[in-house]
């Protein structure tokens, strides 16, 4: 306690003691005071939302059966949804089945009539050079031919048609389990066991939160610095702390006429993990609104708020001491600096809020 007092006692009175100093050096980490190109920056308030969400509808009419899924759960693509009851649809699938068969016998059937017609013509032309050759039978026979045929065609038109009818069906069959159309999360859950849905019938509400992209209403004076793949950092509650990077992916072509702002999507420059965000929550984005120019800046953590204002702790020859500073924006990690630091100072960054005047510190 007494070197304590001491210290700030020396301190207080311009005298740095190096027995004190040395005494009472703390470990903190430091930064450069630096000159950089920098923008001028505005905050505007976005949120996070999913590339795919919306409601997953039934595309077959029937009695729910089974619901495999509640709100919360998190699901794969092609996970079960809800099953429709559909031992009517299987026995519609086996009876056009059934019929698919029996076209397929008639194709037979017409092939093997036609084959016969064709060996009686044959037999018919090579008579043509004897006494019992009749032209009229010959005529006869062709068109028997031309018939045959024609019943050949319409028999394997009847099977595409009866084939093409059990596909239907089976797609019935199959789409009576409700899936998945993506990876995500069931938001609401729209049916229970014994309702009765239509084709189109909300069945679930579903969000994709590993496909997340950054939406924000960016005021119309502002919109000119967003060309498509401009940096932006952003902000948001229960990150790591570091700030994030995005880039603008595409700026809206309608204009809200109200409040005179565009929607402008930005694409995280991080991997987004599905649980880490939520749809719709709230994002804090740094947009550029200014030229490059050249400007003195410090590292945010250096800045200590007070009754006063800012201050940050510069160190000199080993000893920190306690200096009042004027900021402008904030760029990034950094704020611009406009009166109180020069380029090539150091300032504290870690261990900053233990330290007092006069100070003897090491990094």
């Amino acid at each position: 306690m007494i070197p304590r007092i001491l210290s700030v006692l020396v301190a207080f009175l311009g005298i740095v003691s190096p027995a004190v100093a040395q005494y009472d050096a703390v470990l903190v980490g430091v930064d450069e005071v630096i000159v950089e190109q920098v923008n001028e920056t505005a905050n505007v308030i976005g949120r996070f939302v999913s590339r795919q969400s919306g409601t997953v509808a039934s595309e077959v009419e029937g009695t729910v059966e089974q619901v495999f899924v509640d709100v919360g759960d998190r699901v794969l693509a092609g996970d079960k949804l809800v099953q429709i009851r559909a031992d009517r649809m299987e026995l519609r699938r086996d009876l056009l089945a059934a019929e698919v068969e029996q076209a397929r016998a008639q194709v037979v059937a017409a092939e093997a009539d036609l084959s016969l017609q064709r060996q009686a013509l044959v037999r018919l032309e090579d008579l043509s050079e004897s006494a019992a050759y009749s032209q009229a039978r010959h005529d006869d026979q062709i068109q028997q031919v031309a018939m045959a045929l024609a019943e050949v065609s319409v028999a394997n038109a009847a099977l595409i048609r009866a084939q093409a009818n059990l596909a239907l069906a089976q797609d019935e069959v199959d789409d009576a389990i409700i899936r998945a159309p993506y990876d995500g999360v069931i938001e609401l859950r729209h049916t229970e066991i014994g309702s009765y849905v239509d084709i189109g019938s909300a069945i679930v509400d579903m969000v994709n939160d590993g496909t997340i992209e950054i939406e924000a209403d960016v005021p119309y004076d502002a919109i000119g610095g967003l060309l498509p793949g401009v940096a932006v950092t952003v902000d948001y509650v229960g990150d790591s702390g570091e700030p994030h990077q995005a880039a603008v992916r595409a700026v809206g072509v309608a204009e809200n006429a109200q409040a005179r702002t565009r929607p402008v999507r930005f694409s995280p420059s991080w991997d987004v993990l599905p649980g880490t965000v939520a749809d719709g929550q709230t994002v804090l984005i740094e947009i550029p609104v200014g030229e490059l120019h050249d400007a003195v800046t410090v590292h945010k953590d250096a800045i200590n708020r007070g009754g006063g204002g800012a201050t940050v702790f510069v160190v000199v020859d080993g000893i920190a001491q306690p200096r009042p500073v004027f900021l402008g924006s904030a760029v990034g990690a950094r704020f611009i600096v406009l009166s109180g630091l020069e380029p090539g100072e150091l300032v504290v960054v870690r261990g900053n809020e233990r330290l007092y005047p006069g100070q003897a510190v090491a990094f």
